[in-house]
């Protein structure tokens, strides 16, 4: 997996870049027919690698999709990763702000 290309995109666009699966999976694995639950998660942990992160934080597995690319280091990374604890927080019942993602449950969606 050849991620140069996206890494770089991110990092000239101010640590954010909305990219299609199509095109992530054409440098993650061009080999490969389609994308499958596990090649996503594989994907997701390289990006992790090179300081990257995903939103939605679970890539699909359709090539049509559209995923927010986040470069971690960057504030609107950090933003996103104290987001995705009180999403996960929420999910088993122990959100220190109960009800937060009642009026954003796209964001819920995406974080968890």
């Amino acid at each position: 997996m050849d991620f140069t290309v996206i890494k770089h995109a991110v990092e000239v666009d101010h640590g954010i870049k909305r990219l299609s699966m199509s095109f992530i999976k054409k440098h993650a694995a061009p080999e490969r027919a389609r994308l499958s639950a596990e090649l996503c998660g594989e994907i997701s942990e390289e990006f992790e690698k090179i300081g990257l992160t995903t939103l939605p934080r679970t890539l699909p597995t359709d090539t049509r999709e559209f995923v927010w690319i986040i470069q971690r280091s960057s504030v609107l990374g950090e933003v996103t990763a104290i987001a995705a604890v009180l999403a996960q927080l929420d999910k088993i019942g122990m959100s220190p702000l109960p009800q937060v993602f009642d009026n954003y449950p796209q964001a819920k969606n995406s974080l968890a």
